[in-house]
């Protein structure tokens, strides 16, 4: 590699860097490739634990970079990001709460804020040619900084395995914590955290225990169930359990309590942007309690029309937040929907954990338009029953008229 004429037109370039395996590698990478390149490392904390961080920065210098910068991003991410996603109700493919998806906007935003602020003139990622997350990346550089060169090396060295990466780092006595026995590859951050790989590659194996780490198997968790109170105003939430929090503390304190309960776990095949489909095992216990329990509020307060919209936006945004266009038009005009429709979901949950579920059981909000003297089975003195007829032979009009048609 080193014997290889090296690549210009690169003088300083900023490395989204995690210390992991595959970025470990792409620093010494970009020195041996673009003659006379600085290389900046950047790290975003997006709440994936203080484990993940420590001696990063000492790591990334070892390994050729110039600077550091470790971003604390938690309370922006779960409040900019998550928060405006979940109340638009986006699901992707039905079952995932998009964890990873969510983050790589903000990273990818930082990152180029950092390459302002060093006057870089290019940026780099370690996503692999197979992924969603290189499009995620690219296209936000694409909406941010289309100025930028992107360098992706997974889709220009030679190296295709964990083993060459090793070998690669083992050459130039580069240290790493990363071994050829890792079994999985996982990202997490405050909402998730993902597992792939490994055993999970096949479907027919149904993962092990040692996949999971957020949450202890449903079989295990308690037996008797626990009960958390959200109060939620425009859609976001505010207190858990009568206590006033921020958005990432309020998360993280979800996280811990629905992780005991086993809730949060999914295993899926999903469909990914670039064509191949992928299994993965997610956790997602304090999102699934707080989307258990907009929903609840949900269902008091948005009359059939607004709640079929709602359900709308969720599908479209599902798919762009998913497919990288955050930094787009229709993103944020979706967005701006979902909050018109949030000003009036406000209002306290109950939701009871047991055993892997989420289950609101209590619920009540200023705005409801549930009524129980209209809703009763009991004698009412506020509706008519026999005004139902006349509305179901306007209603079935087309029908009837379709159906005379037709003799």
């Amino acid at each position: 590699m080193s014997s290889a004429v090296k690549k210009t037109g690169v003088k300083k370039v900023v490395l989204a860097y995690s210390g992991g395996l595959d970025t470990s590698a792409i620093i010494p990478w970009l020195k041996e490739t673009y003659d006379d390149c600085e290389i900046v490392a950047f790290c975003a904390d997006v709440g994936q634990g203080e484990e993940e961080l420590i001696g990063l920065h000492e790591k990334a210098i070892a390994s050729g970079a110039s600077e550091c910068h470790i971003v604390d991003l938690k309370e922006e991410f779960v409040a900019d990001y998550i928060y405006p996603t979940i109340a638009t109700g986006a699901i992707y493919e039905g079952t995932y709460l998009l964890g990873t998806s969510m983050a790589r906007p903000i990273i990818a935003k930082a990152q180029v804020e950092v390459a302002r602020k060093v006057g870089a003139d290019a940026v780099c990622h370690g996503c692999t040619g197979k992924g969603n997350d290189q499009v995620r990346f690219e296209g936000c550089f694409a909406a941010l900084a289309p100025d930028l060169k992107v360098i992706a090396p997974w889709r220009e060295w030679e190296m295709r395995s964990r083993e060459d990466l090793l070998a690669y780092l083992a050459e130039r006595d580069i240290k790493t914590s990363a071994s050829a026995t890792k079994i999985y590859s996982r990202d997490a951050n405050a909402w998730h955290i993902s597992h792939e790989g490994g055993e999970l590659e096949d479907p027919w194996n149904e993962p092990s225990k040692g996949v999971w780490t957020l949450t202890v198997a449903p079989e295990d968790a308690p037996n008797e169930p626990e009960y958390v109170s959200l109060a939620i105003k425009n859609g976001r939430v505010t207190h858990v359990n009568d206590e006033a929090l921020s958005p990432y503390a309020a998360l993280m304190k979800l996280n811990d309590i629905a992780g005991k309960h086993g809730v949060g776990r999914i295993d899926i095949t999903e469909n990914r942007l670039v064509g191949m489909k992928s299994r993965g095992c997610y956790e997602t216990p304090g999102g699934t309690v707080m989307f258990a329990g907009l929903r609840a509020i949900e269902e008091l307060v948005l009359d059939k029309t607004s709640r079929t919209w709602r359900e709308q936006i969720a599908g479209q945004m599902s798919h762009l937040v998913y497919d990288g266009r955050w930094f787009t038009p229709l993103c944020k005009s979706l967005i701006a929907a979902s909050e018109s429709l949030a000003e009036s979901v406000n209002g306290d949950v109950v939701i009871k954990l047991y055993k892997g579920q989420a289950t609101p059981v209590k619920k009540r909000s200023p705005n409801s338009l549930y009524s129980e003297s209209f809703a009763t089975f009991g004698e009412d003195d506020v509706y008519d029953q026999k005004h139902a007829e006349g509305f179901i032979r306007l209603y079935s009009l087309a029908s009837r008229i379709r159906a005379l048609n037709s003799k």
